[in-house]
């Protein structure tokens, strides 16, 4: 066989799985599918073929789970999880208000080390600051 008719060989392959009965190729698609299966590839771990009751079937990566990926996700989906794990829910938010005021202090102790870390280099600073905290304070 010729590389040219092997080549030709392997792109009628490819072409034809990527049209193979079944297979599909979006999310979207398996919407009201029932899985039925979960197959992990031997060759590949980190991919499962996923298959519907209905024959149809997805191959995919399994998730990662980056906190940033995660957090959109629960967010996104809270509206259809938050009644199967309303304590989940509210422990993430209690955390959260922890982790968000946790930040604030530490952006403020940054600025403030930054600013005591600074006054003998920068004389100036000291009435920069005067002059900015009284421009707040005439402004309330």
């Amino acid at each position: 066989m010729s590389v040219e008719a092997k080549w030709k060989a392997n792109q009628d392959k490819v072409s034809f799985l990527k049209q193979f009965p079944g297979l599909l190729t979006s999310w979207s698609q398996t919407i009201g599918h029932t899985i039925q299966h979960v197959k992990v590839l031997k060759s590949k771990p980190q991919r499962v073929v996923l298959i519907f009751s209905n024959g149809s079937f997805l191959v995919v990566s399994l998730p990662t789970c980056e906190p940033q990926e995660l957090t959109a996700g629960l967010l996104e989906a809270r509206d259809l999880l938050e009644a199967q794990h309303p304590e989940a829910f509210a422990e993430y938010d209690r955390l959260d208000q922890i982790d968000n005021h946790a930040g604030r202090v530490a952006r403020m102790e940054n600025i403030l080390g930054a600013i005591h870390n600074n006054l003998e280099q920068i004389p100036e600073l000291k009435d920069r600051l005067r002059q900015l905290v009284h421009e707040w304070e005439s402004k309330r």
